[in-house]
């Protein structure tokens, strides 16, 4: 029976390191909850609290009501998904599956019936009687998760399970795992540094750096307000300029400055600010109207076109990798080359606001 998950002040310590100061969270029953982070960030080091593995140097970690910090991680009943697909090369497909129901008492007629179900969940019953090394990858994959999913855990931990798998199976996998989840309904946490990977396949996602939860929320309020710099480019591309908010008015440069519209609640005078627009949310200006830009280098993606910008006339802020704008190759009339200039203007709904010196969120901006 799935459960919910709550994780209350918790602190891992490695000798005199700190890597989690004191977490919260709370994941609810049946939901899909990513942890997401570039390397070194604290997110396997959760999961790993989570399942048992890594010890708890203070707070509490609750399935349900009933707090697990001294049950092993044998009696949690999870279920646990690697990066390497960790089964067993000399068994077949149905034997691997059938594998944790040998030490859990479940009746031999039970225990048919319950990995024929599964799978034809995960959709590899025609290669029961295989061997992993006829598998491909993410059939491997797959049987790794009927696996886990069979012994009927309360919680379901994945641990970057496409990570080892092309770019085209992990799109696949990727959806097939969504699917899976629903349709068993089992209370799943996951871990993955993929920002595009989290974004498609979960519910809610934790956004964690050094330790600490930057941000927390379904993926499409993370993606269109994110809540500091941090997040803004960790998660997809932003564009930071340094302006200026007075009142309702945004000043990029003396030449152009847009009217937020009642978006933000008003600033002072020339207060500093940091605007980010992301590629996507920049529109095209007729000439010598909105930036001033020119195309230093374009790159075609197929369904759009992205081009990397220099602005004369505006000030960035320093240390970017690049300034990029995208064009969907379905409405764009042409396709620009490097050293074309162009005009863009920035569509005040989308912008995001952060104030200059703590680079947090500074406004309460409409969704």
């Amino acid at each position: 029976m799935s459960v919910s998950i709550h994780v209350q002040n918790v602190v891992k310590q490695y000798g005199q390191m700190t890597i989690i100061p004191g977490l919260s969270v709370d994941i609810e029953n049946g939901e899909f909850f990513t942890l997401l982070g570039p390397s070194g960030c604290g997110k396997t080091t959760l999961l790993r609290m989570i399942a048992g593995f890594n010890s708890i140097e203070a707070g509490t970690i609750s399935f349900g009501e009933q707090i697990i910090n001294a049950i092993p991680a044998h009696k949690r009943n999870i279920g646990m998904v690697f990066q390497s697909y960790a089964i067993f090369p000399h068994l077949t497909v149905r034997k691997n599956v059938e594998y944790g129901l040998q030490f859990r008492d479940v009746p031999k007629a039970e225990r048919a019936q319950r990995v024929d179900e599964i799978l034809k969940t995960v959709r590899i019953e025609e290669y029961q009687d295989r061997l992993p090394e006829r598998l491909s990858g993410g059939q491997q994959q797959r049987v790794a998760l009927a696996r886990a999913i069979v012994v009927h855990p309360s919680v379901l931990l994945m641990d970057e399970p496409l990570s080892n798998l092309d770019a085209k199976l992990r799109v696949e996998m990727r959806g097939a795992i969504r699917d899976i989840q629903k349709k068993v309904g089992i209370t799943t946490v996951y871990v993955t540094h993929d920002q595009e990977e989290a974004l498609c396949i979960s519910d809610r996602i934790a956004v964690m750096r050094e330790g600490v939860i930057q941000q927390m929320n379904v993926p499409q309020a993370i993606y269109a307000r994110p809540a500091n710099i941090f997040v803004a480019t960790f998660i997809g591309h932003s564009n930071l300029f340094q302006a200026t908010l007075s009142g309702q008015e945004l000043r990029f440069s003396p030449g152009y400055a847009i009217d937020m519209g009642g978006q933000v609640r008003a600033g002072s005078d020339n207060t500093p600010v940091i605007a980010g627009v992301r590629p996507e949310e920049f529109l095209l200006a007729p000439p010598g109207r909105g930036l001033a830009a020119r195309v230093v280098k374009t790159t075609f993606l197929g369904r759009y076109v992205n081009y990397e910008l220099e602005f004369s006339d505006v000030s960035l802020l320093p240390d970017q990798a690049s300034i990029e704008f995208s064009q969907d190759i379905g409405v764009a009339r042409t396709v620009l080359r490097p050293g074309d200039t162009l005009s863009l203007e920035v569509n005040p709904e989308k912008i995001n606001i952060f104030a200059e010196d703590s680079q947090s969120l500074m406004c309460e901006v409409a969704s």
